[in-house]
This record gives structure tokens, C-alpha cells and sequence, in this order.
């Protein structure tokens, strides 16, 4: 559910704040005073795109925030997935900051994008305006209006039909890849026995490259290494004054002493760790030289080995590893085309059995859509004779289109006559904007118990509507408010009436400055308010009571709703 909004600096609001009740939020005012303004705002909220021109004249900064109540376990796992944790009471507040040129996007404080905003708005509102209306032209929304309707009995059967298309897919897409003709099979063969020939000769073995590689550094610097061994052994043992005769005579003289001293004790231990490895040095040191020995012909060995091995790196793979693994697939790539018709029919099977297998869920699918089509059209007949389509005739049209998909094979059309003896004809064909925006405010009423989102925003409900089609207008939103929370945007006294909240939209002008805010209407307020939107220039009684008669009604209708 909305909470509150809190808008700061966008156009003509200098700062407004707004708390929304349970039910029917009805919300009017003068035009031009900013309704449209408060859908934008919303909107910008929930990772619309920024108008630069949206920020207040004079002002540098500007926001809208939304606070919404939640426990729907869907919402609470995308909060997560953004690493954001659901506070305890299911408040998520929504946040967008507008600065010259900029905009950022915040949920619970942490800092988000645009895109994650409107992901998880889909889940906490939704907003219908003239666009959304317009989508009822679009047979996909039909398709889409009824699997939605349906989902309880269609979910299942809409998952293995989306399985078994992926699977037909997958099995077609590797049939195209392999299935080639006759000349270029026979070379690719010939390339593939000539790869594979040449990295089995060559009988690398893991590990082998990094080997030969410190061998032919130590070759190829053999004689930089010879001359600086020989330069360290002449320091350690070999020269007069070397390292580990002077760490003897050291090690002697504090000998002579250490028995008067038992500090000169450790000192003498020391120096005697240092004889040791010293010793143990120049004994490595000369058995490296004296195996440091190789022939020339070795070296050139070991440089033509590394020559191959790279080039086939180049070629097949940057490790030998994945040179053994290249040499592995292309042999499997000749086991298949040794029998090559063979492969390419196994192929054209794995197709036809995955096609059959998604026909076979497409026409359940079907089946059942069938099924609940009829459902639906009934209780979407009920919903708009309440809207004052008195001889409507309305039936959801299934029936297969050209090829499956992952929904399966139908085309659904929603088929509408309004007037008694017309033939149904496609609902784009004949509904006008007026009597689209009833047709979603209809299907809204009966998709009330399956739609989970909690809170419905209707803008421009009541175009092209008056009089007694208003009222009917009016009861539909108050029935839906009983599942939703509903904000309506309306010009209309009769649908005003039916509010269990109402807010008017005010302009304010001064010397230097206009602004919009929105109020919460008392009963006598909305009752002025009822009489203004009746036309009424100024405040006459019959106008009031007039206003108060609908108040009236509408509580009627609430109160027998409620029973």
C-alpha cells in the first residue's frame, strides 16, 4: 500500500506532502492546478525518465519520495537480490533526487538504479492512464490479460510449454549448426585428421612447455650463470680470505671465551648454526657447477620443443591443457562424421520427438485456455453491463495462430459489440477512448482477486463518460477498492463521492510565484468540493445538498458492499 508522497521543487509544487488511506483515494481539483503533475511525479518516483525542465524555477534541488507499506514475500526477495534488507515492518521508501543535470534513485537509503527502481515498482503499484488503455488494441495484452486471469490452472502448463520450447529450440539450433552438404563434411574431415595427426605426434604432456622453458633460460644464460657462481664460490671457499674460513676463525676465538660467559655460549651456537649452513652451502653450490654441463645439440633441442609447442598454442590453444583439449573435440568431431547420415537423422529425430512434445503442451495449453476464456468473458460481461454497457456481447477468441512459441500456439483477441444485432468484432475495432478506459476498469474489477499488487492508480477513468455511466464508474472503483488500494484522478462528482478519502489539488498565485499542493478534504470541504465539481460557480444550497445527496448514496452502496 501507498503511504505518503513527499514532493519538493518540481514544477510548480514548492513542497507538498500527502498521507493515503486503505480503499478509494479519490483526489480532484481545478484544471491546470496539477493532477497531471502528480502522476509525474509518481512516475519519476518509480524510475521514470528525468525532465530536466520537472525541477522547480530558482530551486537547485527537488525530490519525490513514496512510502509504501509491503509484506509480499516477492518484494522482500528482490530487495534482496539488490542486498537490501526488508525493515520489520515492511516499510520501503522509495527516493529520487533531481539536481541541475542530475538524478539519483535510492530504496531504503541505499543507492540504486532506475531499472532496479522500476523492477520492483511492477510489484507495489500500477498506474493507468490513456497509455494503458491504448494496450488493450495490443493482442499480446489480450494473451497476457488472460494467463494472468487464468494463472492458477495455466502456471504449470505455461512452464512445461516454455521448457519444451527451449528444447525445440536447442535441438533445431544444433540440427542447422551440423547439417552442411557433402563437400564441406569431406574438408572438414580433412583439416580436423590433420589437426588431430599433428598434436598426437608431437605426444605433449601437461606441464611440459613450463619445464623446457626454465631449461632453455638456464641454457641460454649458461654462461652469465657460470660466471657468477663461480664468482660467489670464490667468496665462500675457494679464495684466501673467504667467507667461511672467516666465519671459522670467528667461530674459534669466541670459543676461547665462551666458558667464562654464558651469553658468549649462545653467541658461539650462533656462529656455529653459521659454519653448518655455510658448509652446506658451498657443497650445493659446487655440486651445481659440476653438473652445470650440456651439449649444444641439447640446447637446440630444447629450443625447436618450445618452437612447436608455441605454435601450437597459436593455433589450438593457449595451454597445453587446451591444445589436448581441441585435439580431443576434433576427434570426436571425425567419430561423428564417420557416420556422418547417420548423426544428421539422429538430429532430425531429437527435432521431431521435441516438437511433438511441444504441440502436445501448446494444445493442453490450448485446451485449458479455452476453458478459462469462457470464464472469463462471462464475469468481464457482468463487469461492464455494471459500467453501463447495457447490451454488450463480449467473448475472449482463442485459437491457434501460425507457429508455437514459449506461450504456446494461441492467438487470443478480446471480441466486443456494444449495440444489440452488431456482430463481435475485434475490441480494437470498435471501442472509443472513453469506452477503453471503462473495458480496464472493468477487467481490473474481475482480475481483483488475482492481481497481487497492492495499490491501483486510475488518471483519465472518466473520459468521455457523464450522468448515470459516472455513477456506474463510480461503484466499480468502489468494489475494487475493497481488494486494492485504489488513487483515483478524477472530474467527476459522482465518482468523487464514492471516496473514503478525499484530496483536492490547489493552485496558488502570488505576485512572483505559483505553486501546487494537495490537502485531505473534511466532510464539509468535500462536500463544497462535490458542489464545485457539479458546476455550481458559487456554493448555493441546492448545489450542497445536491453534493450531500451523492455523499449519501455512495455511503449506501459502501455500507451494502460491506455486508
Amino acid at each position: 500500500m501507498l503511504q505518503s508522497i513527499h514532493v519538493k521543487n518540481l514544477a510548480l509544487i514548492e513542497e507538498t506532502e500527502v498521507e493515503f488511506g486503505e480503499g478509494l483515494n479519490i483526489i480532484t481539483g481545478e484544471t491546470g492546478a496539477g493532477k497531471s503533475l502528480l502522476i509525474g511525479s509518481v512516475n519519476l518516483a518509480l524510475g521514470g525518465k528525468v525532465d530536466a525542465s520537472l525541477l522547480r524555477k530558482g530551486a537547485d534541488e527537488g525530490f519525490v519520495k513514496l512510502v509504501f507499506v509491503s509484506e509480499d514475500e516477492k518484494v522482500k526477495s528482490i530487495l534482496r537480490e539488490m542486498d537490501i534488507e526488508p525493515e520489520e515492518d515492511g516499510t520501503i521508501i522509495l527516493l529520487r533526487k533531481l539536481s541541475q543535470g542530475k538524478s539519483s534513485c535510492k530504496i531504503n537509503g541505499e543507492t540504486v538504479t532506475a531499472k532496479q527502481v522500476s523492477r520492483l515498482a511492477e510489484e507495489l503499484i500500477d498506474i493507468h492512464g490513456q497509455h494503458e488503455h491504448q494496450s488493450l488494441f495490443k493482442k499480446s495484452k489480450h494473451l497476457d490479460i488472460l494467463d494472468a486471469f487464468g494463472e492458477k490452472t495455466l502456471k504449470p502448463l505455461l512452464e512445461k510449454t516454455a521448457e519444451s520450447y527451449k528444447a525445440y529450440k536447442e535441438a533445431a539450433a544444433e540440427l542447422s549448426e551440423n547439417e552442411k552438404d557433402t563437400t564441406d563434411i569431406e574438408r572438414e574431415k580433412s583439416l580436423l585428421e590433420f589437426e588431430v595427426s599433428e598434436i598426437e605426434a608431437a605426444a605433449l604432456t601437461e606441464g611440459e612447455d613450463k619445464q623446457l622453458e626454465e631449461k632453455f633460460s638456464r641454457m641460454a644464460n649458461a654462461r652469465k650463470i657460470a660466471e657468477s657462481l663461480s664468482e660467489a664460490y670464490n667468496y665462500t671457499s675457494a679464495a684466501q680470505t673467504n667467507a667461511a674460513s672467516l666465519i671459522g676463525n670467528a667461530l674459534r676465538a669466541v670459543g676461547n671465551v665462551s666458558q667464562y660467559d654464558s651469553s658468549i655460549e649462545a653467541l658461539e651456537s650462533q656462529l656455529s648454526e653459521l659454519e653448518g649452513l655455510m658448509n652446506d652451502f658451498n657443497r650445493d653450490l659446487s655440486g651445481y657447477m659440476s653438473d652445470f654441463t650440456f651439449e649444444e645439440g641439447e640446447f637446440e633441442e630444447v629450443s625447436e620443443r618450445l618452437d612447436l609447442i608455441n605454435s601450437f598454442k597459436r593455433k589450438y590453444g593457449e595451454s597445453i591443457p587446451e591444445i589436448l583439449d581441441f585435439a580431443k573435440e576434433a576427434s570426436d568431431k571425425l567419430d561423428k562424421y564417420a557416420d556422418y547420415e547417420g548423426y544428421i537423422y539422429r538430429l532430425k529425430e531429437k527435432v521431431s520427438k521435441a516438437e511433438e512434445i511441444l504441440l502436445k503442451n501448446c494444445e493442453a495449453l490450448s485446451k485449458e485456455r479455452k476453458k478459462i476464456s469462457v470464464s472469463l468473458s462471462g464475469k468481464l460481461k457482468e463487469s461492464l453491463v455494471g459500467l453501463n454497457f447495457l447490451s454488450v456481447e463480449f467473448e475472449v477468441d482463442v485459437r491457434p495462430g501460425n507457429k508455437p512459441g514459449a506461450k504456446g500456439y494461441d492467438e487470443v483477441e478480446f471480441m466486443i459489440s456494444t449495440n444489440p444485432g452488431e456482430p463481435l468484432k475485434s475490441l480494437g475495432d470498435v471501442a472509443s477512448g472513453g469506452e477503453l478506459s471503462r473495458i480496464m476498469l472493468g477487467l481490473k474489477t474481475v482480475m481483483a482477486g488475482e492481481d497481487k499488487v497492492d495499490t491501483l492508480i486510475f488518471d483519465e477513468i472518466d473520459t468521455g463518460i457523464s450522468g448515470r455511466t459516472a455513477f456506474k464508474v463510480s461503484k466499480q472503483l468502489g468494489k475494487l477498492s475493497r481488494a486494492h488500494q485504489v488513487l483515483c484522478i478524477t472530474h467527476l462528482p459522482q465518482i468523487a463521492a464514492m471516496a473514503d478519502e478525499h484530496f483536492a489539488i490547489e493552485k496558488e498565485a502570488t505576485k512572483d510565484s505559483t505553486r501546487t499542493f494537495i490537502r485531505n478534504l473534511n466532510g464539509e470541504e468535500s462536500v463544497r468540493e462535490l458542489a464545485r465539481l457539479l458546476g455550481s460557480d458559487e456554493e448555493s444550497e441546492a448545489a450542497l445538498d445536491n453534493a450531500r445527496d451523492m455523499l449519501l448514496k455512495a455511503k449506501e452502496y459502501k455500507n451494502d458492499m460491506g455486508e
